[in-house]
């Protein structure tokens, strides 16, 4: 019924079903709009329906369309399927003309509303039907305004609004349009004006941000006018069935006596609450708490209620479920499985995903937000890539951000052209990330999601000079030192502090019902990316089953061991090297203690060493300027040796693709001990924990496995430095060899891979790359995103699973790795493992977990859920 009627039309059809005091009306169905919009006017037959129609509703009222003795006034409302509040348009009082309204003042004996009723058609007629500039009508109506002692509309006499009509039509005379005084022709205008209103820009922008499709249109209702502004017996209102912010169990809303709807949304005047209507008007608030019980038991959810009351009598105008909250949902779903209403499978699926993700961030306080947009201190916006809220001093070097962030205790916002590995110690002291550059799965993307970070990248508006410890917004200026506030949710950027809200995970009793009730229905696992054992720690206090993903390179990165990294690389002999990986030894097992800890018995997935070696040296273009000025100066000529030897390094590393070069796999073939020095360190530090009572179980993943062969090899070397550790300890570990899928070569030859792997993980990030064969980084920064705005993609393939390539690798692999090792078990470790719609694929194709940073696990677990229920209710659902 709502993909015909509309979400408003099928309510009101609905409520008139259930014999609520509805006034009169019909909807003209969205098939009627599609055809509108495809011919661009009425489709054939449409407008003697429309009359046989408005002929009904009149034998009902009792009163006909431009009938200046019994005059009939209707209200022409949009109503899609999807709730689009403020999106489309709506015109009120359509049937008022220079000769109906006479009569409309002597019928309810009252001039004045006669006369503000005329004014209103004439201002939204303007503005929605005739497109005129709406403050050419606001700025009479504040003229006249300001005239009276009140300075409200509602302290305008009739002589005044009779002569704002006057003034309202020179308003459309100036414009060279007119208006009609054939009420059949106001309403099949006010009719075209709504369905126009569908493809609107504001429409549009809307569907297109909650992923809303266009070829759904709207239904366009006509109804009977009941009026809220004749006197102070009437009035007109919302009214929630529940609170909207919080989710408590009472009426909540506003009314305004002597109005219509549109003044209560538009602000016009300061509404009042509606638990006052309960000592103004008594009755009418029995019966309104009476129809939102009954409406809310009806519709088994939160209801927003829209009603007038004309001279003392009670009108609902329209229901819909209530926009709310994430605390709200949360809250409303959990009290109405307590109540009985729905079952908790039900309040699982009306907590969205993205709600979750809400309540766990840091945000800003809405109302200072809109304070800092009213007070001019919006700077720019950028892409959402991690959310949550940030205020911090801006500071523009890692070094310190550290400083400041971890030793003066000092909230700092690091704000840099694009993050690389060596800024990750600033990162994890900063409050927030600001970059220019970059995209949804850029460094700093991937690192701020992973630390829970709110970040905000590709802000392209911005211009960052190191130099003068700036950035500038047109000309605007930001220094060193002062304060900004990011809103990763959005991506906008705020000069300034805005006051953010902490939540807590541990005191949010509803969320953690709703999680566990979630947890019943699902069948993937949520497993969890984390690289240091703090991550573990918050991974499993969030819920997590096993690790993922622990990526060993970032362990490399930290300020301790990188010096002896480096040394590793750099060495000149087999002896040299081994003597740096030897120093490396027990730092490495040492973290992954401290993993095998928090995770207890759980599984932890750790990934042998990835990345090209020469990201663990200074950059290339860094050490040229720094070589030549100590060469020009002839400053320091011992650091001039060293800088020169780094540089011979890294030049003879360079590669033209490094992605594509000596890395994962490749890497630990190539350069001997790299990858035995990191097993030996998990098999040692699991053996200390097995020695002292412990049960972990290490997994280890072999990245970028293209070929047979590759893994064959590697897996063959390190199985021995396996045994030898347990043979040295004397210690039995149940352990586990695998791969990443993220190679398309591997997933077409899964088969002869799964002979070698117990396991498989989906490395998407890497697998979307090379699949459609864009450079992550720079496709983001360069077309990605109008490919996405012009339609030629649907969806950013690196922040939503592409199903039908990236999917169709996935499957095959699955199918052909299961055909050789039938207890194959298969994962994803990739960013989409914490996408809900790459999550709802992961179930659909059978993966047994999904791993995602530690933050998005609880989003994880309600995505499960939703992914297997949805399965279970059919592929229709259950709307």
């Amino acid at each position: 019924m709502r993909d015909l009627l509309g979400g408003k039309g099928a309510g009101l059809a609905e409520m008139t079903r259930l014999k609520l005091p509805v006034p009169p009306g019909f909807t003209i169905t969205t098939v009627a709009c599609n055809a509108f919009s495809k011919i661009g006017k009425f489709p054939l037959g449409l407008k003697s329906q429309i009359a046989a129609a408005l002929a009904k509703v009149e034998a009902k009222a009792k009163r006909r369309l431009g009938d200046p003795k019994k005059p009939l006034l209707v209200s022409v409302r949009s109503g899609a399927k999807f709730s689009m509040p403020g999106m489309m348009d709506t015109v009120l009082n359509i049937g008022l003309n220079d000769e109906v309204v006479g009569s409309l003042a002597t019928l309810w004996k009252n001039e004045r509303f006669a006369w503000d009723a005329y004014r209103r058609l004439l201002q939204m007629f303007g503005r929605i039907v005739r497109d005129i500039d709406p403050h050419r009508f606001e700025s009479v109506l504040d003229r006249w305004k300001a005239k009276t002692a009140g300075g409200k509309d509602t302290d305008l006499n009739a002589a005044m609004l009779r002569s704002i009509v006057d003034e309202f039509k020179g308003v459309y005379a100036k414009e060279g349009k007119r208006f009609p005084q054939d009420p059949r022709v106001q309403l099949e205008e006010a009719i075209g004006a709504v369905f126009r209103s569908w493809n609107g820009k504001r429409a549009v922008d809307y569907r297109n941000f909650h992923k809303i499709p266009h070829d759904l249109g709207t239904a366009a209702n006509v109804q009977t006018m009941v009026f809220g502004n004749l006197g102070d017996d009437s009035g007109t209102g919302v009214v929630f069935t529940r609170n909207p912010a919080t989710g408590e169990k009472a009426l909540y809303g506003e009314y305004l006596a002597n109005a219509q709807g549109e003044d209560v949304v538009a602000g016009i005047r300061t509404p009042l609450k509606v638990a006052q209507l309960k000592g103004n008007m008594p009755k009418i608030y029995r019966e309104l708490g009476a129809h939102a019980k009954r409406l809310e038991k009806h519709y088994r959810d939160l209801q927003d209620i829209e009603f007038t009351i004309e001279r003392g009598r009670l009108w609902i105008l329209q229901t819909r479920a209530g926009k709310r909250t994430a605390r709200a949902a949360v809250k409303v779903a959990v009290d109405m499985a307590a109540e009985k209403l729905i079952s908790r499978e039900e309040a699982v699926k009306r907590v969205e995903p993205a709600q979750v993700i809400q309540l766990l961030m840091p945000r800003f306080d809405e109302a200072a937000k809109t304070l800092a947009h009213k007070e001019g201190r919006y700077l720019a916006k950028g892409l959402n890539a991690s959310p949550g809220a940030a205020t911090g001093t801006v500071v523009f070097d890692p070094d310190e951000a550290q400083r400041m962030g971890r030793d003066e205790k000092k909230p700092v916002i690091l704000v840099r052209v694009e993050t690389s590995p060596d800024d990750v110690h600033g990162m994890l002291w900063s409050k927030g990330i600001l970059t220019t550059r970059g995209g949804a799965t850029s460094h700093a993307s991937v690192v701020a999601r992973g630390l829970g970070l709110p970040c905000i990248v590709g802000a392209e508006s911005i211009r960052v000079d190191y130099d003068d410890g700036t950035f500038s917004v047109g000309e605007m200026l930001v220094r060193h030192g002062d304060p900004i506030s990011i809103d990763g949710t959005t991506g906008e950027v705020f000069v300034g502090r805005i006051p953010t809200i902490e939540p807590d995970f541990t005191r949010e009793k509803e969320l953690l019902a709703i999680l566990s009730w979630a947890d019943k229905f699902r069948r993937l696992e949520v497993w969890a990316n984390a690289d240091y054992p703090r991550d573990a720690v918050r991974a499993r206090a969030f819920g997590a089953q096993g690790v993922g993903l622990c990526r060993t390179e970032h362990m490399f990165f930290e300020e301790d061991r990188l010096p002896i990294v480096q040394r590793m690389i750099l060495a000149a002999s087999d002896r040299e090297r081994q003597d740096a990986l030897d120093e490396l030894l027990p730092i490495q097992r040492a973290d992954f203690e401290g993993i095998f800890e928090a995770m207890g018995e759980l599984p932890v997935v750790i990934r042998l060493i990835d990345p090209p070696l020469h990201e663990f040296l200074p950059k290339y273009e860094d050490l040229l300027v720094e070589s030549t000025e100590l060469r020009i100066t002839g400053k320091d000529p011992a650091r001039r040796a060293e800088v020169d030897r780094l540089l011979k390094a890294v030049v003879a590393m360079r590669e033209q693709n490094p992605m594509l070069g000596l890395r994962g796999c490749r890497l630990g073939i190539m350069v001997p001990g790299v990858t035995e020095m990191q097993v030996r360190a998990i098999f040692e530090a699991a053996s200390r924990l097995k020695k002292a009572g412990g049960d972990p179980h290490p997994e280890i993943m072999i990245p970028l496995v293209g070929h047979v062969n590759e893994l064959k090899v590697e897996r063959g070397k390190l199985e021995r430095v396996v045994r030898e550790v347990m043979q040295e300890q004397g210690v039995t570990i149940d352990y586990k060899f695998g791969t990443m899928i993220e190679v398309p070569r591997g997933a077409i030859t899964a088969d002869e891979i799964a002979e070698h792997a117990e396991f498989f993980s989906f490395g998407t990030n890497d697998l979307t790359q090379m699949t459609f064969g864009y450079s992550r980084d720079d496709a983001e920064g360069k077309f990605l995103m109008a490919y996405v705005e012009r339609g030629i993609l649907p969806v950013n393939p690196f922040q939503v699973l592409d199903r039908a390539g990236v999917g169709a690798l996935m499957r095959m692999a699955v199918e052909r790795g299961r055909k050789t090792r039938p207890d194959l078990k298969v994962g994803i470790c990739g960013e989409h493992g914490g996408d809900p719609e790459s999550i709802a694929f992961c179930h659909e194709i059978g993966l047994k977990y999904v791993s995602c940073s530690p933050f998005r696990v609880p989003v994880a677990r309600i995505a499960a859920a939703h992914a297997a229920l949805k399965e279970k209710s059919g592929p229709k659902g259950t709307d």
